[in-house]
């Protein structure tokens, strides 16, 4: 979900947009308003605001100021500028500095709408990647990291096949994840499997039983059932979250 923030020193233009919108649709159920840059800043260091509708020119704190401070706050933050033809010049200007859009005054419900879709949608884009890039970047470097992770897809995987594998004796392999990894064969390799099937989640349309045996489970229910434990949302609502 998300917040926004409309910046508009006319009241029955910011009154207007907040009666206009059904912001649910677009998953926003926060929603803050304020009359010029210098009280919207204010709102901005305070609340998590994803998405800002700004006019340029206001009192106090004119919508460019106020733009470029949340930029360099919060640069993801998603910034469209509400102008008019009067004011278009600037409105390319405030792009071109961080702004992500514009719309130019007078506007319609559909105008708000499909750009409000528009932003979502990068968002959501972006959360994804971002959630890809913590998982890419955990990528297991260590001699048993790399054989477990080879292995992931294999439900008979074992203990005595990782030592197998290494050349060590069990007793031995368990030692070393106790004291590089920091846990049992078991819960390391269960953590690992989670975690592929996360990214699987995220960068493919694998069905959930393809994604199951891809990471060694055999039975979908299981599967299903030991990753809402883990992470606490069911496969299809995480994939669902992350866009």
């Amino acid at each position: 979900m998300y917040g926004l923030l409309i910046v508009e020193d006319e009241p029955f233009v910011r009154n207007g947009i907040k009666k206009l919108v059904d912001f649910k649709s677009f998953n926003i159920d926060r929603i803050f308003d304020a009359a010029n840059g210098q009280e919207a800043w204010d709102i901005f260091q305070k609340e998590d605001i994803d998405i800002v509708l700004t006019d340029i020119n206001m009192p106090k704190m004119d919508g460019l100021t106020f733009a470029k401070l949340l930029k360099d706050h919060k640069p993801q933050t998603r910034v469209i500028f509400l102008t008019g033809y009067n004011m278009f010049d600037y409105a390319l200007q405030a792009v071109k500095v961080g702004a992500d859009d514009y719309l130019l005054k007078p506007f319609s419900k559909m105008d708000i709408e499909q750009m409000l879709a528009k932003t979502v949608a990068k968002l959501e884009e972006a959360r994804k990647q971002d959630a890809i890039q913590q998982l890419v970047e955990d990528t297991p470097l260590s001699l048993i990291e790399q054989e477990v992770e080879e292995h992931l897809s294999d439900p008979s995987f074992s203990r005595d096949a990782l030592a197998q594998a290494l050349g060590f004796s069990p007793s031995y392999v368990s030692q070393l994840m106790k004291e590089q990894l920091g846990q049992s064969f078991q819960s390391y390799v269960l953590a690992q499997r989670i975690k592929k099937a996360k990214l699987l989640l995220l960068t493919t349309e694998l069905k959930n039983y393809e994604i199951a045996q891809a990471v060694g489970f055999e039975d979908i229910n299981y599967f299903c059932h030991r990753f809402k434990l883990e992470v606490g949302k069911t496969p299809r609502a995480f994939k669902k979250d992350q866009g």
